[in-house]
């Protein structure tokens, strides 16, 4: 019997995040016995998925190059990995340092450089020059381009050919039930509250601060709302001084990183992501999956919008016309229920993605044998 054909996928770290989650959901569904992935990544330390990894038989180089900042050592590593490894495909997730590891893979002979485009701006920080620069090297090195949307494509690979890869999820998983939201709110304690939801990375991008602001309208409009917000980040402790500085300490509960999202998802009554930008924005694609009606910023990719819960207002809108909106949604008469059409139809299901990528991957290999 033939040996799996191993990709070896570039990730910051396997976190609980957008990207891995994408990575996540198709490794699941894809036949390992053709296609096994396994994963260098740029932190030493151990991550949300990293257990299921090896379960699903995939390998994880660990990397201190977010810590250290040593690229040169960084390099040497991926270099013997790559050789030791004999991988002909790597499959690049991070931005800045992706063209170090492009570069790499080009001088040790890796045929198929993949480049992958998560996003459709980028966080304007003290590094966003920085950032910008390798960007534009970032692709140089690339043999092949996906991206999770038209925008992210566009934005990152400019006038360059890229195919769009759906960040897909399992439709199965995300079927409304009114068990599992009776079920979820029981135990949250919160079945006579009006729940708003947010999941994303605790960030600047995810914009939380303006979250807050809308939060606190609609908290003026509706007493017992209730603000749940699922996972972590760098910024936890300044949004947690913002949750106290506008009084809303018994109203705002923190959740952390949870594996039980499609659960989570029907237990709301409105999704709202106010996020800077997003390349997609998959975790609105899986609130709709649960018949959860979804507000969402403009700097969200148009292609995240499957079906007719999912709505768009502005960030110049104030805090008070989110709020009015949110409530105003979350009385959709499709709110709550089996949602799993649209998702299929779109092309956000990852059956379909899965053997997109499967195929994909066994394409490229052999016109590179």
């Amino acid at each position: 019997m033939n040996k799996p054909i191993r990709v070896l996928h570039i990730l910051q770290r396997m976190e609980a995040g957008g990207t891995q989650a994408l990575v996540m959901n198709n490794y699941r569904k894809i036949d390992r016995t053709k296609v096994q992935f396994d994963f260098f990544v740029e932190y030493p330390n151990k991550q949300f998925y990293d257990d299921e990894i090896v379960r699903l038989g995939g390998k994880i180089y660990y990397n201190s190059v977010r810590v250290d900042g040593n690229i040169r050592k960084f390099q040497k590593n991926l270099a013997n990995i790559l050789k030791t490894g004999q991988y002909k495909i790597v499959h690049v997730h991070t931005y800045s340092i992706g063209y170090f590891v492009l570069k790499t893979a080009k001088k040790c002979g890796v045929p198929i450089r993949i480049v992958h485009s998560h996003n459709n701006e980028t966080v304007h920080d003290s590094k966003y020059f920085l950032k910008l620069i390798l960007q534009k090297l970032y692709p140089i090195y690339a043999t092949d381009f996906i991206s999770c949307s038209t925008d992210a494509g566009k934005y990152l690979f400019k006038n360059r050919e890229f195919d769009v890869l759906k960040n897909s999820i399992d439709s199965e998983k995300f079927i409304f039930s009114q068990g599992i939201r009776d079920k979820v709110r029981c135990e949250l304690g919160v079945s006579d509250n009006f729940v708003v939801g947010h999941i994303g990375r605790l960030h600047q991008q995810k914009n939380h601060q303006f979250l807050l602001q809308v939060f606190a309208e609609i908290k003026k409009k509706k007493p017992n709302a209730i603000l749940l917000l699922v996972g972590e980040g760098p910024l936890k402790n300044e949004i947690i001084a913002q949750v106290k500085k506008l009084g809303l300490e018994d109203s705002v509960k923190f959740l952390g990183n949870r594996k039980d999202v499609s659960c989570l998802d029907q237990a709301f009554d409105v999704f709202v992501l106010p996020s800077l930008f997003e390349g997609l924005g998959i975790v609105a694609v899986e609130a709709q999956a649960a018949g959860l009606p979804v507000l969402c910023s403009t700097g969200v990719s148009k292609d995240a919008k499957i079906s007719p819960i999912f709505h768009y207002l502005s960030l110049d809108k104030t805090p008070t016309i989110w709020a009015d909106k949110a409530i105003k949604i979350s009385k959709d008469k499709l709110a709550h229920t089996n949602m799993q059409s649209y998702v299929i139809e779109s092309g956000y299901d990852v059956s379909d993605t899965a053997r997109w990528l499967q195929q994909y991957y066994l394409d490229k290999y052999q016109l590179a044998k």
